[in-house]
């Protein structure tokens, strides 16, 4: 029972695919704790404040590090040291592939959100319509002010350990005190997302108006062997948030913005790419660079100082194989 022992994570592994009892509970103060199904937990306040929080991690299998991170939250809170003064959603996104230590199990799930799990078959596609019926469940309560964070590591090293992915916007300005708040938790990067996309933070960001990001975290350990240290500033922010207490967005915080020059997609099995396997994200090319193939279509970099991000060339057929980044020009809308 969650009630009895606080360890979201163990009971989450315990039971992946199944919970044996939906639970309910009451904490001091008054909060109401609900755990509807395996990874899904709400906790509402009483008398909330004005943010509706949506916390998630694990949606691939095996960035651990996020999802210790929010199971130190959740520990907190069911403990009483950290107070909830807001309403808060916690999901952990694919409890079977965090069993086995794996990415995915069939298909990589933050490409299965916006309704794109209908056109696939397997748990994974059941799953990403379970969270969004969770989220949307949960924003739909009420018209607050709605943050999305959803937690990852990377597969490679990165010259920036930490960044976060802003989705597009529709032509919404890009909010100055979002990145703020982000920068004083030690994410120093941000790229801006100029297309829609299949991704969980999309989703909320597009279906429901939320403040909602893909935060990565450094790069991608097995369980117990992540620094707890490493995530201290974002991990601070995120007890201010739910606490209701004020977050630090310092405008001074290091904070440098990327802009997508190039999203390239894998059209072929012939796809490869053009660097070590071990090259770092961030990594800068120059103009006319060879980036990758695909066939007999060349890639290359359209200005000096194009950085790539994801390089994989192991994804399935008509998935982003590549991104690249330049600073962000003076034109970008901010407010």
């Amino acid at each position: 029972m969650l009630q009895q022992h606080h360890d979201l994570l163990s009971h989450t592994l315990k039971y992946p695919s199944n919970l044996p009892q939906q639970e309910q509970f009451e904490l001091a103060g008054g909060v109401e704790v609900s755990l509807t199904d395996v990874g899904i937990l709400r906790f509402e306040p009483p008398q909330p404040d004005a943010a509706d929080i949506v916390l998630s991690a694990g949606v691939h299998g095996n960035e651990t590090g996020p999802i210790e991170l929010l199971n130190r939250l959740v520990q907190e809170l069911l403990a009483g040291t950290l107070n909830c003064r807001n309403r808060l959603l916690i999901l952990l996104g694919n409890p079977p592939a965090m069993v086995v230590g794996k990415r995915e199990l069939e298909h990589n799930m933050n490409r299965l959100f916006s309704g794109n799990h209908s056109n696939y078959q397997g748990d994974e596609a059941q799953r990403a319509k379970r969270l969004e019926l969770a989220v949307t469940e949960f924003f739909q309560q009420r018209d607050g002010q709605r943050y999305h964070y959803d937690l990852h590591t990377a597969i490679r090293d990165s010259k920036r350990e930490k960044f976060a992915i802003y989705p597009f916007r529709h032509g919404k300005p890009w909010k100055r005190q979002q990145l703020a708040f982000l920068a004083n938790g030690g994410i120093d990067t941000a790229l801006l997302i100029h297309s829609p996309q299949t991704t969980f933070s999309y989703f909320s960001s597009n279906q429901f108006g939320a403040d909602a990001f893909t935060v990565e975290l450094g790069k991608v350990r097995p369980f117990g062997h992540n620094d707890s240290q490493s995530v201290a500033q974002i991990e601070s922010q995120l007890r201010r948030l739910i606490s209701a207490e004020p977050v630090l967005i310092d405008a001074a915080a290091p904070l440098t913005v990327f802009d997508v020059a190039q999203e390239i997609n894998k059209q072929s099995d012939a796809f490869t790419l053009n660097f070590a396997d071990d090259a770092a994200n961030f990594t800068e090319y120059q103009r006319g660079d060879l980036l990758a193939q695909d066939g007999e279509v060349e890639y290359r970099a359209k200005a000096d100082g194009e950085a790539i991000v994801f390089p994989n060339a192991k994804v399935a057929l008509g998935q982003r194989a590549l991104l690249t980044v330049l600073p962000v020009g003076a034109e970008q809308p901010f407010e």
